[in-house]
This record gives structure tokens, sequence and C-alpha cells, in this order.
């Protein structure tokens, strides 16, 4: 164990369940090479996992979503339609995760750790709530086929805007489930989702890996969800990148397999053991 933390910032990129893996890899990674960051950037549900990790909840949140997970049966309901209920059960589940499992008590924990800082996307007032999604999600597509990168840029060129909100900016535990909730706001995954009477959205419109949150962070590892090869993966003075050592066996809107998701959890754990014994070799 390090006197000091060997990285000032850490980064949780997005993914839906794929950020499970965080979860495995902190649980090894942190402990072994001293890791207790200053400042922390969140983006979709990298943002619940920080909140997690630092509130102290991992075991009690895991639980909570694989019993959740157990439960259903499918990622959408067709027939919910004829009765006026939600066709996706992800926003309900996700909700009760975080609410149920980050309390009052464990709210002043995230208060008295590092700054956790999560990106949100702002609509463009020119295009309103419903046009701006229909917008946020043909780049959200584009951006997938197109993308070579780590990082997007088809939300900002389409006039989407970034807001980084931190988590000691909420008062009470229904603040802070808006907050975890807000940056991961996919329609149709989820409904339209409001902060302060406008609409936002996944902050992955702006950047699933939000490294411009801790600008001011000495040395940075950002942990990434998916799996790349080692020529994709930028180097870059005082900024390290973890990533999942094989594909994550579970797809992000997945809400209906534990299996998958302890499977991911189990990689996590793997490569941040892997992680540590390389650290500690190259410390």
């Amino acid at each position: 164990m390090r006197d000091e933390s060997p990285y000032d910032g850490v980064v949780f990129a997005g993914g839906g369940c794929r950020c499970v893996w965080q979860v495995g890899f902190w649980q090894e990674a942190a402990p072994a090479i001293g890791l207790a960051p200053r400042v922390v950037s969140a983006v979709s549900a990298g943002a619940a996992m920080a909140c997690a990790i630092f509130a102290d909840a991992i075991d009690d949140m895991l639980a909570s979503f694989t019993a959740y997970a157990a439960a259903n049966r499918r990622n959408i309901y067709p027939l919910n339609a004829m009765r006026g209920a939600p066709l996706f059960p992800h926003a309900g589940i996700y909700r009760a995760t975080v609410l149920n499992n980050l309390d009052a008590a464990r709210l002043a924990r995230l208060h008295a750790g590092p700054d956790i800082r999560v990106l949100i996307a702002r609509v463009p007032p020119r295009l309103g709530p419903h046009s701006g999604v229909l917008v946020a999600l043909l780049a959200y597509q584009a951006e997938q086929l197109l993308r070579r990168g780590l990082h997007g840029e088809l939300g900002r060129q389409a006039g989407f805007q970034p807001e980084v909100i931190s988590i000691r900016s909420c008062g009470t535990p229904e603040d802070l489930t808006d907050l975890v909730l807000q940056p991961s706001c996919t329609p149709p995954f989820t409904p339209v989702m409001h902060r302060d009477g406008r609409p936002v959205l996944d902050g992955g419109l702006i950047d699933s890996v939000p490294v411009a949150s801790i600008d001011d962070s000495r040395r940075t590892l950002v942990l990434l969800t998916r799996h790349y090869a080692p020529r994709d993966i930028p180097r870059l003075a005082g900024r390290d990148y973890a990533c999942p050592s094989a594909p994550v066996p579970i797809y992000k809107w997945d809400y209906t397999s534990p299996a998958r998701l302890q499977a991911t959890y189990d990689l996590g754990r793997r490569d941040g053991e892997s992680f540590a014994r390389t650290f500690r070799c190259n410390a």
C-alpha cells in the first residue's frame, strides 16, 4: 500500500450494465495500489458505479440489481402499450436500485469523499425535448457506426451542450437518485428527464469517456467498459487507461441476466488483479 494515491483523478466511462466491470476492477485494484482519488468524473451508469464505490454500497447495490434482473423476464414488454404502462422496465429498476441503497447516511459519505462530477447533455434550445431526442438518437447511432476513437464528437456538433454537476450539490437521497439517473437518460429505454425545468439526456452524447471534467487532476486513471486493442488506447502523459481484457459478456441495456452480470463483475475482478500486479511490478 502506498502512502499517497497513485492517481489524483479517476474517470468512470459510460456503458450501462457493462459498467459493472468497473466495480469488479476497483475491488481488486484499488486496495492493492492504494487508489484514493481526489476527484472523479462519471457519465451514464458509470455515475452509479462511482457512487456505489465511494458510498461503500457495492454489495447492496449489486445484490439489489441482481434480484431485480432475476425477476425481470424481458427487456421490453410490447403489450404494456395497450395498458398505458412503460414498454421498458429499465427506468423503474434503475431508480429503485439507486434510491433503495443510497440513503442519507451514504449520501453523507459521498459528500465527505472525492468530488464526483457527473456529465449530462443539455438539449439545444432550438430543438425542444421531442425533436432533441430524435436528433440525439440519430447522433448516437451514427457515433456507434463511425467512431474510431474513444471520445465522441457528433453530439457536440449537433448542438448538445455539456453540463457537469457535482454529487456534493445533492441534499437528499431523492436528489442524488435523480442526478445519478439523468446522465443515463436514453429514450426509449428511459423517459425524457428534466433538471431545473429543462430536458437532459445521456452525457455520453457529449463524451462517454468524460476526461475533460477533471482536467485539474495531476494523474488520471480512466476505466473504460469496452474491450480495445492496445493500439487503440491513447498513450498520454499523466493518463492511464484500463479496459476489459475481453469483450464484456453483457449488453448495456440487458436487465434480465444475473449470470451475465456476474460474469461481467468477475471479468472486472480478474482484470483489476492483473492491473494491480503489473502496476506493482512497474512502480
